[in-house]
């Protein structure tokens, strides 16, 4: 299992960003998949999960809710998450991951993370 996550970086209050998880390894379109974020010296915390199918279950953390969108390519095995209205509290690495439980921030496997720091 190989996910690489992109898109990270700074921005101002707002603003928003595009993340990329590239997925190898493993069947993408037959695994749910989910983003989890960790900001420095607190646990992880889990943002949104999206189903095999990209459509039948998408759940997402009340503190990001209206504002984050996930979503999926299972023809290019990729996953999303577009983040608009960027705040300071969603500085944090934001990891693509898979397993554990849909709205938790536990999982089986996860990439190296990209940073996000929403900063003026």
């Amino acid at each position: 299992v190989r996910l690489v996550e992109s898109g990270g970086g700074l921005v101002q209050p707002g603003g928003s960003l595009r993340l990329s998880c590239a997925t190898s390894g493993f069947t993408f379109s037959l695994h749910d998949m989910k983003w989890v974020r960790q900001a420095p010296g607190k646990r992880f915390e889990w943002v949104s999960f999206i189903d095999r199918t990209g459509y039948d279950r998408i759940y997402y953390a009340d503190s990001v809710k209206g504002r984050f969108t996930i979503s999926r390519d299972n023809a290019n095995n990729t996953l999303y998450l577009q983040m608009n209205g960027l705040a300071p509290e969603d500085s944090a690495v934001y990891y693509c991951a898979l397993g554990g439980d849909p709205n938790a921030p536990t999982f089986n496997y996860r990439g190296q993370g990209t940073q996000v720091t929403v900063s003026s």
